[in-house]
């Protein structure tokens, strides 16, 4: 199989590089190898290396700074990912987009599944939503994965950051009436690749996110008492829960961004299995 890789170097993207099948030909792109908001660039990269598949882990996912910068977010989440579909399309390609649980709100406190309506409550929700919206409407051949929460060894993430504050501070400020479930993009990357190995064409939205549904104070908890095991000094780090109102941020956060994933898993027939959180932040401190 021959699959076109955009965002190679972040969180899914290195996660899936680190995974792909040996014998798949793979070409990995990032931003400085091909600009997915230029239309013709990605046309001639489509049509020069043939693909059979599309996988765009590229995004612009700065959510504070998209409530400012607006059209570079729109650019990229949106633009980039029709530019994307139009060309598999073209090629006759298949095309899977990562999206997220920011495209809910949030605010009735369900667990979300596909068919409920989106209603982002940011900049960053609504121009995630468009590249979902404009991917679909573009090409028939695109299977939709939102997730939420991602977190790795890779790139920038809550855990790394908590680890670096660990060391910082004795006390930390952490917001706990916001619900997800983190997700390891090591697991999301063994998704993809499993619904890109089936024969047929899964189309449409679908969800994955990890098993456990927690608050970004419960998530850095763990987080210090794992990094504990590690080095005596996270032992020593106090977590203090805040509401989301005494933490100022540009952008508003879904309240509760519970994904329900059954949809996948049964396409899959594997249930999601998290990767335990210790073997990360093992990774991570070494």
């Amino acid at each position: 199989m021959r699959i076109l890789l955009t965002g190679s170097k972040g969180q899914v993207g290195s996660c899936l590089r680190e995974r792909f099948p040996e014998n798949w030909e793979l070409i990995a792109s990032d931003s400085q190898t091909l600009n997915i908001t230029d239309a013709h660039n990605v046309l001639n990269m489509v049509k020069t290396f043939e693909p059979d598949m599309i996988i765009n882990a590229a995004g612009y996912t700065k959510v504070d700074a998209a409530e400012t910068d607006s059209d570079k977010a729109f650019a990229v989440n949106a633009t980039g990912t029709l530019n994307l579909a139009q060309a598999a399309q073209s090629i006759g390609a298949r095309l899977i987009h990562l999206s997220t649980e920011q495209v809910f709100d949030g605010h009735h406190h369900v667990v979300l599944t596909e068919n409920m309506a989106p209603n982002p409550a940011n900049i960053y929700g609504h121009s995630k939503l468009a590249g979902e919206l404009l991917a679909l409407n573009a090409h028939v051949e695109t299977a939709v994965i939102r997730t939420s929460w991602v977190y790795s060894e890779h790139g920038h993430n809550f855990v790394k950051i908590m680890l670096q504050k660990g060391l910082e501070a004795p006390t930390i400020r952490v917001v706990d009436d916001q619900i997800g479930c983190p997700t390891y993009a090591g697991d999301l990357a063994e998704a993809i690749i499993r619904l890109a190995e089936l024969n047929s064409s899964p189309r449409g939205i679908f969800h994955f996110a990890g098993s456990q549904q927690m608050s970004w104070a419960d998530f850095a908890q763990r987080i210090f008492i794992e990094a504990a095991k590690i080095d005596d000094r996270y032992s020593k780090v106090k977590v203090e829960r805040i509401a989301t109102a005494d933490y100022k941020s540009a952008a508003k956060r879904p309240e509760f961004g519970i994904l329900d994933s059954r949809t996948l898993q049964n396409i899959l027939q594997q249930p999601v299995t998290d990767t335990p959180l210790s073997q990360i932040v093992s990774k991570l401190l070494k």
